[in-house]
């Protein structure tokens, strides 16, 4: 069965445009993008469309994707100490010249809606809610939170090794009491840890690792993380074979980006909240 994930992210944007509209100013999402690839420009539209839908101000630093590591940062830092620009994020992938993560360590964590920056991340490992949440941790639990699953007392695999996923949704469910198994595409055997799972997340970018055989009937399939091989989209679980009655698992390819962005409108509001003192986040 699939997991309704138009309701979700139409109740979540219903609910982030209705506390807009009582606000006294609009919150700004800044994007600064370096690389035009489609699927970056495909994303941005996205952001763009429901940032405005929301109620939001749109606004876009687009640079040279041949601009020196060494440029970037400084327009960082630029953002950083700008009081005109109170959160903004920089949108991934970056060319392969320029070093991701030393762009991340520059973002100002405070101004960091993305929540890809090193302090918020170890927030979330320390159990402190202040930063901001990775965006696709932050949806896999309002999915979680959605279906009405308590997770203590349940078990749940994650399945992956990425720094923005994989590590912070083991945490957040760890945070929540959960017994969490953590394994990725190189894991032996994973069916011994998938087959007793009530919950599994997958984020490994290998295409069909897992299969129906591997999960029990009642168990709720999360899928993140997609492949392209021979301009074909292939995702970590085997979404054709899994997608039966008695398996609950999210659609794909459609409701990762869309959940995703709404997480990214999650955090762009908490950090208007935050900067401006008196409104509860």
């Amino acid at each position: 069965m699939r997991i309704d994930w138009k309701k979700i992210t139409s109740s979540i944007y219903s609910k982030i445009k209705k506390e807009i509209e009582s606000l006294d100013k609009k919150p700004i999402l800044w994007v600064i993008l370096v690389w035009k690839n489609p699927v970056s420009l495909r994303y941005i539209k996205q952001k763009e469309r429901l940032a405005t839908f929301c109620g939001m101000w749109f606004a876009l630093k687009q640079l040279d994707h041949n601009i020196p590591e060494k440029k970037l940062i400084e327009t960082i830092e630029e953002f950083n100490n700008d009081r005109n620009v109170s959160w903004y994020i920089v949108q991934l992938p970056l060319p392969k010249h320029i070093d991701t993560k030393k762009i991340l360590r520059t973002i100002n964590p405070n101004k960091d809606v993305d929540g890809f920056s090193p302090e918020n991340v170890g927030k979330v490992m320390i159990w402190d809610n202040t930063g901001f949440i990775p965006c696709t941790p932050l949806w896999i639990i309002e999915i979680i939170k959605y279906l009405d699953i308590n997770p203590e007392w349940k078990n749940i695999t994650v399945i992956g090794k990425s720094n923005i996923v994989w590590k912070p949704i083991a945490a957040l469910l760890m945070n929540a009491w959960a017994t969490v198994t953590v394994c990725n595409s190189k894991t032996r055997d994973i069916r011994s840890f998938t087959s007793g799972a009530d919950i599994v997340i997958c984020a490994a970018g290998k295409p069909n690792l897992l299969t129906l055989d591997m999960i029990k009937m009642d168990t709720v399939v999360i899928d993140v993380w997609f492949t392209i091989v021979d301009w074909k989209i292939l995702w970590d679980a085997d979404f054709e074979n899994i997608d039966i009655a008695g398996v609950q698992i999210t659609p794909v390819p459609f409701g990762v980006w869309p959940l995703t962005v709404a997480m990214l409108m999650k955090n762009t509001l908490k950090a208007y909240k935050k900067a401006n003192i008196g409104i509860k986040s």
